[in-house]
């Protein structure tokens, strides 16, 4: 997938090293009369040649001016080298990020959430394509209705999995996915509609005050890959921040399978939604690592 060419080189500025045309994917940039040059049709517009030019000739119009531009903190413009980073500082920031399921009622600033989106565009994408979208809901209310109408399609859902005839043609024609979220999900769903309508218990997003909904659209190259990377970002920028978060896989199945629900959000029917992260200000403290379970590991060879 490719841009329009929007990639500029100043002249008098280039010194002809030759580096852009190394790290250009698309071969875009050729030496001419000993300059680099800007020649091709196609461009990927991943900002390669203007990252790697040591007198700063390039210019790539398609990258944001202000992309990494940051309201809560300030962004060295150098580029960190391989292995410059410490390791360990990086793993333990990995290990200590978790699911928080206890907010406290302190909003989460406008500012505050596009950092955290800002964060997430510097992921990787198929092709470069970033054609991820965010969806941000920047207030407690807007958390709570969102949550009240994926209650409403979950209590439609229930009510359709408890008829014994309906999972019958489930399991007939399709592939039983009916009686499969019966026997796994039902029982916890109605208890926790039964919390939510009776006690005003907010089992889905925890209390939080803010969320983001990380979407794609349909001409990504690879979009769940793209929507997922940017997800991770977002959770690990937000620990580093100072906020607690959590991935909503139920508020994604009802978006997914309800189309008034993508509605009610501005979300196009034709755009999917990949993650659903719920923010805020954690009341949760932990006082060590856990590790995690046993992955499976293979060389090849």
């Amino acid at each position: 997938m490719t841009s329009p060419v929007t990639t500029t080189i100043d002249l008098d500025k280039c010194s002809g090293c030759g580096q852009c045309l190394v790290v250009c994917p698309d071969r875009t940039i050729t030496m001419l009369a000993g300059k680099a040059t800007v020649t091709g049709a196609h461009c990927l517009a991943c900002g390669h040649c203007l990252a790697v030019c040591p007198t700063g000739a390039v210019s790539v119009a398609t990258l944001a001016a202000d992309s990494l531009d940051f309201h809560s903190f300030t962004l060295e413009q150098r580029w960190l080298p391989w292995g410059e980073f410490d390791p360990a500082l990086l793993v333990r920031l990995l290990a200590s990020r978790r699911s928080c399921r206890n907010y406290q009622e302190r909003p989460v600033s406008r500012e505050l959430l596009l950092d955290l989106v800002k964060a997430g565009t510097t992921a990787p994408s198929g092709t470069n394509s970033q054609k991820w979208t965010f969806t941000i809901l920047a207030q407690r209310s807007q958390v709570a209705e969102l949550g009240g109408k994926i209650a409403g399609f979950f209590a439609k859902l229930n009510r359709l999995a408890a008829n014994p005839a309906a999972r019958l043609l489930s399991r007939l024609f399709g592939g039983d996915a009916l009686g499969k979220y019966y026997r796994r999900y039902y029982s916890s769903i109605n208890e926790g509609l039964r919390e939510w309508q009776e006690e005003g218990r907010d089992l889905l997003f925890h209390g939080a005050t803010a969320a983001i909904v990380v979407g794609n659209r349909p001409e990504a190259s690879c979009p769940a890959e793209d929507a997922l990377l940017a997800t991770q970002n977002i959770l690990l920028t937000a620990h580093a921040l100072g906020l607690g978060s959590c991935l909503i896989g139920f508020a994604v199945a009802a978006l997914e399978r309800e189309p008034a629900l993508k509605d009610s959000l501005g979300i196009p029917r034709d755009e999917r939604v990949y993650a659903v992260i719920a923010l805020g200000w954690p009341t949760e403290k932990y006082q060590r690592l856990s590790g995690r379970k046993k992955a499976v590991i293979r060389f090849v060879g």
